[in-house]
């Protein structure tokens, strides 16, 4: 089945859904008792049901970004705490009428603002249903169901990403922590080779390491460093090339072991550091190698894309995202790390009311203990894609990210970047041209792409990741974005 046919099947199977919802819809009864509403819960759910289908009915028609009129009407929210509480389909109602138009229609088909996925059918419906559950996925005896999917989620991630088969994973809330958890299994290693257990002893009076970044390395690896007792500022940065990829011939030499953390998928450009010559330059010195791919890694799911992977499967660990490129809901992220004992050790956590299950428990290689049951949607994403249609939606995006370049190429206008993947930059003249076309364009409702700053040159940032989006929101973006652009420039 093509990418356009599987929009069309997956919004075919939605409308169904929709039709559904509404025909199982009552007029739901209620009472306040001392302030604490009694309601039937399943009508409660479905109407919600029914007001988020209409929602996701409605979000191809609305302006991507929001109106004035209603960001300003979220002011009533901010009423005083009720003495007496209110009935759920009142708070649900409020929650709505107000709340929806001030959304941003991320989960919509033209939005290129971040790399933020729109939730596939299967995951949507799966976070109702974990919803209603409300599991803990800390401990396997207190949720068998939630471990149970995130057990078959990692393993089935692990071998989409091209990752080592032995390698631990992790649920986390975003590619930030991913990199934190990461981070701190690397230090454990690290410290452990220099004769230091820095699970025990904290990091005073740790023997020190040397840290090493790309030019171009994301804010959220430098903000897992600093968290990580490692300092943001203390890390010694590698060179970038025109594309944002760590420069090979500007490494220093290495004499120890050190932390080496590395790119797949520049935020701006979507390219990916030279992993084969730096893993190499690694082996010698037994450092640890850390990748940041926190949307990039899911290129290896493409065929056609899968060369941009070679040799990052040779790190030591790895971070990603699944609500971005992947279009799990929020949130969702993963960190695998090569050592499992070294992750173990950075994460596991002992009690006399906690007995360990002979199967793996979830809290014991995460930071946190309580948490929700995210293995839910990752699964049913990944169960109701599978990989060829994991591969397409990578692929399809990728193809409208070319187009976009194409045509405003075509156009007049300076593409910034090789466009290997879904990320585009381009210029359309002096920064404050740029700029006005930008703001003009988010005002416009059309479509909503943001703004970014590259080798000094203000830039649209044009990020394609959800798997809404179709050849008609493309074209009817760059229309809006090539018109607007025209009326600007001079």
């Amino acid at each position: 089945m093509g990418g356009e046919s599987v929009v069309r099947e997956f919004r075919r199977r939605t409308s169904q859904s929709t039709e559904l919802n509404a025909q199982m819809i009552t007029t739901d009864t209620e009472q306040s008792v001392a302030g604490r509403p009694v309601a039937n819960r399943g009508n409660v759910v479905l109407n919600a049901a029914r007001r988020a289908a209409a929602y996701l009915e409605a979000i191809d028609e609305r302006p991507v970004a929001p109106a004035p009129e209603a960001v300003a009407a979220l002011n009533r929210f901010a009423d005083l705490l009720p003495e007496l509480g209110e009935t759920p389909d009142a708070v649900l109602a409020l929650l709505d009428e107000v709340g929806s138009p001030a959304t941003v229609a991320t989960t919509g088909g033209r939005y290129f603002g971040f790399v933020i996925g729109g939730s596939v059918p299967a995951a949507l419906a799966a976070n109702i249903l974990a919803a209603a559950w409300d599991q803990n996925a800390a401990l396997r005896v207190m949720s068998p169901v939630a471990a149970a999917l995130e057990d078959v989620a990692l393993a089935w991630s692990r071998e989409l990403l091209g990752l080592p088969p032995a390698c631990a994973g992790s649920l986390v809330t975003c590619a930030t922590m991913a990199n934190f958890t990461c981070v701190l299994a690397a230090r454990g290693a690290l410290l452990a080779k220099l004769g230091w257990n820095v699970e025990a002893k904290g990091l005073f009076g740790a023997p020190p390491f040397r840290v090493l970044v790309g030019e171009e390395c994301h804010i959220s690896v430098r903000k897992g460093l600093s968290m990580a007792g490692l300092g943001r500022d203390r890390v010694e940065v590698i060179p970038a090339d025109a594309q944002g990829r760590m420069r090979v011939d500007a490494f220093p030499k290495l004499d120890s072991p050190a932390l080496i953390c590395i790119q797949a998928g520049n935020v701006n450009t979507g390219n990916f550091d030279p992993a084969r010559e730096i893993c190499a330059m690694a082996q010698e010195t037994q450092s640890w190698v850390h990748v940041d791919g926190a949307f990039g890694l899911w290129a290896n799911c493409s065929p056609a894309r899968r060369h941009l992977l070679e040799s990052f499967c040779d790190a030591d660990s790895w971070a990603t995202d699944a609500h971005k490129w992947l279009n799990v809901p929020y949130d969702c992220g993963l960190a695998f790390v090569r050592d499992a004992e070294a992750l173990y050790r950075a994460m596991n956590m002992h009690a006399s009311y906690l007995q360990p299950d002979v199967l793996r428990d979830p809290m014991q290689w995460t930071p946190e203990m309580s948490r929700r049951a995210r293995g839910v949607e990752l699964w049913a994403t990944l169960k109701s894609l599978g990989r060829a249609g994991v591969g397409d939606l990578i692929e399809r995006t990728c193809t409208h990210a070319q187009r976009f370049a194409a045509r405003l190429s075509a156009a007049g206008f300076e593409i910034l970047n090789d466009v290997v993947s879904n990320q585009v930059l381009v210029s359309f003249g002096a920064d404050e041209t740029t700029q006005a076309v930008i703001a003009a364009v988010q005002r416009d409702g059309t479509c909503w792409c943001g703004p970014s700053f590259w080798h000094g040159k203000a830039a649209m940032r044009i990020s394609v990741s959800s798997w809404v989006t179709n050849e008609d929101d493309v074209t009817r973006s760059l229309d809006a974005i090539i018109r607007i652009a025209k009326e600007i420039r001079p």
